[in-house]
């Protein structure tokens, strides 16, 4: 079987077990992964592990795509085997030594990774260990669920390890595989259409860097993203009105592509499109492709889907790949550094959606860090959608730990985006468009609709208080805009008696 995926006869000489690939990995070892929540390789990382196990001491420094399941991020954090983690992740484990400071880490815009690989910022690119669905017969890659920065980390790598995998049988079709050129000399990228496919269907690779090849049956363990709730459906709900709103008055087209990140929120927008007949033909230009993509495709409801990478549920892939002769045409996988373009993203005008840890009352916002310190998971690509779109929405539940931490607070404890890349501000109690508004009626606005009603009575009297006292453009007063923060840390709870 294995033969049969490797078509370039050639490169069957190098089929052989995991133990042998991974002693191309020693101490020190900068290790390029694909993956993009999807994608990534299983076997050597858990080789690695058991080197670690028999006594083996080193450590390497692992470059992903973006976040990984347990079977990369999960077990190399547990081994302690990490020097050091870029871009974004979301392992539980590896987040707790990164805020302890065992393993360096660095958030990066994950349009730009690729092209700062190419320059040799990332430094050396020696390993490239990397899952496909097959090599072609010239000796190219067909990846499997997410393409992410996997074409430049083959392009860059000294030496390519592959694992094919059983799982990913007939993918071949649906990967647009394009790598811009770098500056002075880069010329625009020619998508004009959510759907136009501006590359070719495999990555190009030197099949004289390949040192091993392997054949996994493992699968993916995407992250568990939870069905909606009543809050995001809120949430949900309250854009959809907006949005429908703006296209009656003429402000926006019906057609621009909407971005809708991941997780709960996410899935409330997509699935009300399923209901909604204002929406009958949709365009979706996104990092991560989730199930509620494979139900509007269904429904004829989707024109073109396009992503980075495919994050699905068991049942959803199972579905996919039985029918991948209907998906195949209206899903197509790119570069990461394609699907978070800002000039494509720009030039299409994409409906972006992204989530917020806490946003403060002029619209600043903390996607990241905890009480300002502590590291969730990552920038991710928020920021090349917010900066870009055509209209740019964050959204976040009101409040969090169980009603006592306010995500609405005078100034927030780290920045991610500025007042300027957000047009609109969502929680499950009301919707501010900014764009109209001067930063003091954003204030007023934000804390009157967005807010929990338990704290709104306190922001407000911040805000009353610092306008009085300070005044300005945006008024403040220092030494009091972290009250709610240093309340919470004091006593665990925001509210103010």
């Amino acid at each position: 079987m294995l033969t049969d995926r490797v078509r370039y006869k050639p490169l069957q000489d190098k089929i052989t077990d995991p133990a042998t690939a991974a002693r191309h990995i020693q101490d020190g070892t900068n290790l390029f992964i694909s993956g993009f929540t999807a994608g990534y390789p299983k076997l050597i990382p858990q080789e690695l592990v058991k080197r670690a196990e028999q006594g083996e001491k080193f450590k390497i420094n692992l470059f992903a795509g973006a976040s990984t399941g347990d079977m990369v991020d999960g077990i190399l954090a547990r081994a302690d085997l990490l020097a050091s983690r870029r871009p974004y992740m979301s392992d539980k484990i590896m987040r707790e030594k990164i805020n302890q400071g065992k393993i360096a880490f660095k958030d990066d815009h994950l349009s730009q990774l690729s092209a700062k690989v190419r320059a040799g910022e990332w430094g050396s690119c020696d390993v490239a260990v990397v899952e496909a669905a097959a090599i072609t017969e010239k000796g190219h890659l067909i990846p499997t669920m997410s393409v992410g920065n996997t074409p430049t980390y083959v392009q860059e790598a000294d030496k390519i390890i592959i694992e094919i995998s059983a799982h990913s049988p007939q993918l071949e079709g649906i990967h647009d595989i394009f790598i811009p050129e770098d500056p002075p000399y880069r010329m625009p990228i020619p998508i004009y259409r959510t759907g136009d496919r501006i590359g070719k269907p495999f990555i190009e690779m030197d099949p004289s860097r390949v040192v091993a090849i392997l054949f996994s049956t493992e699968q993916d363990h995407c992250p568990i993203f939870m069905p909606s709730n009543a809050i995001s459906t809120r949430i949900a709900e309250y854009i959809l009105d907006f949005v429908r709103h703006e296209i009656i008055k003429g402000r926006m087209p019906a057609s621009l592509p909407w971005q809708a990140g991941v997780g709960d929120v996410a899935n409330a927008v997509l699935s009300g499109f399923i209901e909604d007949k204002n929406f009958e033909s949709i365009d979706i230009f996104s990092e991560v492709l989730q199930d509620s993509v494979l139900d509007l495709i269904d429904l004829g409801k989707v024109r073109a889907a396009s992503g980075s990478a495919m994050t699905l549920s068991e049942k959803a892939r199972d579905r996919f790949f039985n029918e991948i002769y209907r998906y195949r045409d209206k899903i197509v996988l790119r570069p990461v550094e394609i699907s978070n373009s800002p000039e494509v993203i720009r030039r299409l005008g994409v409906i972006a959606i992204n989530t917020a840890i806490e946003v403060d009352i002029y619209g600043q916002v903390n996607s990241t860090h905890v009480m300002g310190t502590q590291l969730m998971n990552g920038i991710g690509g928020s920021g090349d959608y917010l900066r870009n779109g055509a209209l740019s929405i964050i959204v976040t539940p009101s409040t969090a730990k169980g009603g006592l931490i306010s995500a609405i607070v005078p100034m927030v404890s780290h920045v991610d985006h500025s007042e300027h890349s957000v047009d609109v501000v969502v929680t499950e109690y009301g919707l501010v468009d900014t764009r109209p508004l001067t930063p003091r009626q954003v204030a007023e606005q934000v804390i009157k609709k967005c807010a929990h009603p338990e704290f709104r009575d306190q922001l407000w009297d911040y805000y009353q208080r610092a306008v009085r006292e300070r005044g300005g453009h945006e008024p403040h007063i220092l030494e009091k805009a972290f009250f709610m923060h240093q309340r919470f840390l004091e006593c665990g709870d925001m509210h103010v008696k």
